[in-house]
């Protein structure tokens, strides 16, 4: 699946907002996407997409949570 796919359900199933550093770690966890290069996902490349996709996700203090 794709980053933000897998950002979306971590936090739909955690029901509150989480930080890139957890979100990275749980999708590394799960395996919920898998690289091209094989590398762990990186909270900086949380970040960058639950920025890219602002009408999805609200960055809230320290927190990445879903807009809805």
């Amino acid at each position: 699946m794709k980053i933000e796919e897998a950002v979306v359900y971590l936090l739909a199933t955690a029901g509150c907002g989480m930080s890139t550093d957890t979100l990275a770690k749980e999708i590394n966890l799960r395996q919920l996407h898998l690289r091209k290069d094989g590398k762990p996902v990186t909270s900086e490349q949380v970040y960058a997409c639950c920025m890219r996709y602002k009408e999805m996700f609200v960055k809230d203090a320290r927190l990445i949570r879903l807009m809805v």
